[in-house]
């Protein structure tokens, strides 16, 4: 990682490929605001509902709890290490990688950051077009992106934070009217935590839950990039609470609660990709369900942008040496979101290509962890072995995949297992190696 002057860009500094100075960094309450803007997505309502359906309300329940558990458990130690040293997730990658494997890991949060903005934008598009009279999915893409390119190039310190606390209120008063309302109007009945599963999942139904959640382990890599704005004094609060299990639990239990709620609420049989849009309207109204909507995508978006430009920066910095600025690198994932939004069966094509990814993810963080947690980590070890560890767990990954038959939704969880063993091995290999020669 190359050693540059920052005094340049001053307090707003949000750069990838240095360490974030202390005076860039950020109150705790401003930094909450910037990283819970995440935890508000229509894909956690759907994947709750989607659970309850096939695995049955009290696995999916249950499923959420471990894996919130389990997220903060992981991602409080990689909050840590990024409040400590202020090192990026592309900086961090370098240090465990190696200059090759470090600018890899960077294009890779580029590009699912990016799907996620498509998928998020594509969802709104779909919701604005069924509202707006006279407004086609063409037309509302383009509104989309040309709104979104901009919320990102202010700072995370000055801009983003106080645009999400703003935000913030209108997305928890959606979230509770949908509830409220739907009670109103057709009453509440316990039925949602009874759904049964398709199938007999057994005693341990419950971690076949959890599997799906390792999919979004993209979510790891993010904390590096957000953490690194905090400041030491409050590490602890953002390893316990702002990164820690709150944040989880709102994320994923909450959230997949309220859709396991609206689909009880319907007929389950009837189920699609935009079953939760679909309730949101019919509950809130038209006009209420696309306000709700597009506080929920927006929120959700200014975090998707704002990873794909600073990390695009990054990766054409540390592989070109081209020094773009933060307007050209978000004029260009706005282009790329563009154009991926217009593709037919998006949502088809998008969950293909970030299965793949996220096994490559999970491999990454069983690295990130085992580098992280070294008793006396080497920030010039990594490239040794770290990319080797990182191949052997994208590699069984992508194995268990391809011919795992059933087991294949298990491939994330063996390629972060496989990474993190395979790096530990390694360096401990290394280390004995190397004890004669001092």
């Amino acid at each position: 990682m190359s050693e540059k002057a920052t005094s340049d860009v001053g307090s707003t500094i949000d750069l990838a490929t240095t360490a974030l100075p202390l005076s860039a960094r950020m109150p705790r309450g401003s930094l909450m605001m910037v990283w819970w803007s995440q935890c508000g997505a229509m894909f956690y309502l759907f994947l709750g509902a989607t659970l309850a359906l096939k695995y049955g309300t009290i696995n999916a329940l249950t499923g959420m709890i471990v894996a919130a558990i389990m997220y903060s458990l992981i991602n409080g130690v990689l909050a840590r290490y990024a409040v400590r040293t202020g090192l990026s997730c592309s900086a961090l990658s370098q240090a465990m990688l190696g200059s090759a494997g470090g600018a890899f890991a960077t294009i890779l949060l580029c590009l699912m950051a990016l799907f996620y903005a498509v998928f998020e934008g594509s969802v709104l598009a779909v919701t604005m077009s069924k509202v707006i009279p006279g407004v086609s999915y063409l037309v509302a893409a383009v509104l989309i992106v040309l709104y979104s390119v901009p919320l990102v190039l202010g700072s995370v310190q000055h801009w983003l934070n106080r645009f999400n606390a703003v935000l913030l209120p209108f997305y928890l008063l959606g979230l509770t009217l949908l509830i409220v309302l739907t009670v109103h109007r057709h009453g509440y009945s316990p039925a949602w935590l009874h759904i049964v599963p398709e199938t007999p999942t057994g005693s341990f139904g419950w971690l076949t839950c959890v599997v799906p959640y390792m999919g979004v382990f993209i979510l790891s890599m993010c904390t590096a990039d957000f953490a690194r704005f905090g400041k030491p004094a409050d590490a602890r609060f953002h390893a316990l609470v702002n990164f820690g299990l709150p944040f989880y639990l709102v994320s994923f239990l909450l959230n997949g609660a309220v859709g396991i709620f609206l689909v009880g609420s319907l007929d389950a049989a009837h189920l699609t990709e935009t079953a939760v849009v679909d309730a949101s309207l019919a509950i809130l109204g038209g006009v209420g369900g696309l306000a709700w909507i597009w506080v929920v995508q927006t929120r959700i978006n200014t975090a998707n942008y704002f990873l794909s430009t600073v990390n695009l920066q990054a990766f054409c910095e540390e592989v070109f040496h081209w020094r773009w600025s933060k307007l050209v690198c978000g004029i260009l994932v706005g282009a790329v979101v563009f154009v991926l939004m217009l593709m037919s069966d998006i949502f088809s094509y998008l969950l293909t290509a970030l299965n793949y990814q996220g096994i490559c993810v999970a491999a990454w963080v069983g690295i990130a962890l085992s580098h992280v947690l070294a008793e006396q980590p080497s920030e010039s070890e990594g490239g040794r072995f770290g990319a080797i560890a990182w191949i052997a767990g994208a590699v069984s990954g992508l194995t268990v995949m391809l011919v795992g038959g059933d087991d294949s939704s298990f491939a994330a969880p063996t390629a972060f297992l496989v990474a993190a063993i395979a790096h530990r091995v390694l360096k401990r290999l290394v280390i004995a190696r190397e004890m004669p020669a001092r």
